[in-house]
C-alpha cells in the first residue's frame, strides 16, 4: 500500500493528527490514506459524547474498546481520524465534532466541502 502525498486540505504538509490513542489507516498518528483506504479514514476529530453517542446510534461504536483490532475505544478530548462520509453526516445532523484542519487529509475534500470542514475547525 502506497500512502498519498502528505497534504492537507489547506495544502500544507499533514499535521499529526493523534498518538494518544495511535490513529490513522496506518496506525502512524496522522490521517494519511491510501487508495485501499475505502473509508478515507482522513478528517483529524476531536471527540466529544455527543458525537461518539451519534455514531453508536448509527452502528458504529467508538467507545468500546476492541483489543482484537488494537482499538482502545475512544472518549471525549481524544483525537481520532474519523472517515469523511461519516464526519459528512454528522455534520449534516448537527453531531459533528470540532476537527484539526492542519491535521484533515487533502482527500477529505473528495467527500466534505471545504466550508463544512471549515465550519467545524477548532482553528476557527
Amino acid at each position: 500500500m502506497k500512502k498519498d502525498p502528505s497534504t492537507n486540505v489547506l495544502g500544507e504538509p499533514l499535521a499529526a493528527c493523534s498518538s494518544t490513542p495511535t490513529t490513522g489507516y496506518f496506525r502512524d498518528g496522522a490521517c494519511n490514506t491510501c487508495a485501499e483506504d475505502s473509508g478515507s479514514h482522513t478528517v483529524c476529530a476531536i471527540m466529544t459524547a455527543e458525537f461518539l453517542a451519534f455514531s453508536k446510534y448509527i452502528g458504529n461504536d467508538l467507545s468500546t474498546p476492541r483489543p482484537e483490532y488494537l482499538f482502545p475505544g475512544l472518549t471525549p478530548g481524544d483525537c481520532w481520524c474519523l472517515c469523511a462520509g461519516r464526519f459528512l453526516q454528522a455534520a449534516e445532523e448537527g453531531a459533528a465534532p470540532r476537527i484539526k484542519l492542519a491535521s484533515t487529509h487533502q482527500r477529505a475534500l473528495d467527500i466534505v466541502p471545504l466550508d463544512v470542514l471549515m465550519d467545524h475547525a477548532l482553528e476557527n
